[in-house]
Formats: structure tokens, sequence, C-alpha cells
């Protein structure tokens, strides 16, 4: 189910047969990540990109106040990774952790330099993952300039509602860059 979730992600992008899909697959290894675990700290140098098959995984820092500052969330059939750490293999300055129990797959950096090496047409595959992440974090950015925090609220819930069934409202109010309290006033303004 594992593969088929992926080739199925993947086939969205590229075309690829059966067997070339299998050696694909040899690059990549599974694992479940337990609730509130870590799969990356501040200081480790990022050696993994991770593809969710069940479950959220949120990226996060922690600010000048002590305070953690959600920057990103990735649900089923996202990439998750420190782009900046992975490709320069330097100290990363975000922690990695599991919302909820987390299957994934994912691929070590050197994995996938051979990767890419020898299927050329991965190489496609992860330049549109690439774009599209980069053209949400772009209208992500808009969003935080030009939206209020009400607004912001409200766009989120019609564009992600399966985020706020499933996430931790702590965890969206540091998304949104808010206090819980702060969105627990919107929430009520918005039932009224």
């Amino acid at each position: 189910m594992m593969n088929e979730q992926f080739r199925t992600h993947v086939s969205k992008f590229i075309l690829m047969s059966e067997n070339e899909f299998a050696q694909v697959s040899t690059y990549f290894q599974t694992q479940t990540v337990r609730k509130k675990e870590n799969l990356l700290m501040e200081g480790q140098v990022c050696k993994h990109n991770y593809f969710i098959l069940k479950g959220i995984l949120r990226k996060f820092f922690i600010n000048g106040k002590g305070i953690e500052q959600t920057t990103e969330f990735a649900i089923e059939n996202w990439w998750m990774t420190d782009t900046f750490s992975l490709l320069h293999q330097s100290p990363t300055e975000f922690c990695i952790q599991a919302v909820e129990p987390v299957e994934l797959l994912f691929i070590h950096r050197d994995a996938q330099e051979k990767l890419l090496a020898h299927h050329p047409g991965m190489e496609k595959y992860f330049r549109c993952v690439y774009q599209k992440a980069y053209a949400a974090a772009q209208m992500r950015l808009k969003f935080l300039y030009d939206f209020s925090r009400e607004d912001l609220y409200h766009y989120f819930r019609k564009s992600q509602p399966e985020f706020l069934q499933r996430v931790p409202q702590y965890l969206i109010a540091s998304y949104l860059n808010i206090t819980p309290e702060y969105l627990s006033e919107i929430r009520r303004k918005s039932i009224s």
C-alpha cells in the first residue's frame, strides 16, 4: 500500500514503468513516528527528505522569546525537509515533529543524489514538487503581509479544513502567528 500511494503521487508528475518504479522504491525506507516525536532538532544537520503516507508533520523554530513558531505543516502525500540544511549540510535552525502518529517514506540525501543520477525522470518529479512548494511558500508570505490575522484564519479554515479537525488549536495559532487566546476569540466570533 505504501508503495502504491507513493506511486500514485509520482504518476501525477511523470510516467514510469512498473519495473522502473520498483527500482526507484529501493532508494526509500519506511518509518513510523510517534506523536510529538522529533525527526529533526535545531543544531542537527538534515540528512533526509520525508514523504508523508499517513499523519501530519510540522516544522518549527524557537523564536527569541523561547516560543515555538510553526512555519509549515505537511499532511498525506506532501514532502517535508529543511531544504537549506539538506542542501548545504549545515546545522538547521528548525525542528520537524509529528503532530499525530505518522507513517512516512524517507530518502537519505546521498541516496537521493544516486536516485536522480540513475532515474532522470525523478529529477522532473522533484523539480515539480519543489516548484509547488515554493509557490505555496510565496503565497503564504503574501497572506502574512496582506491579510489581517482574522482574515488569515478564515482563509486557512476554508482552504485547509482538514487541518482544523486534526491539528491542536495552539499549533494553528502558532502557524498563524497569533496567540491561542486570540484564535479562540476569532473562532467564537465566526460561530456567532
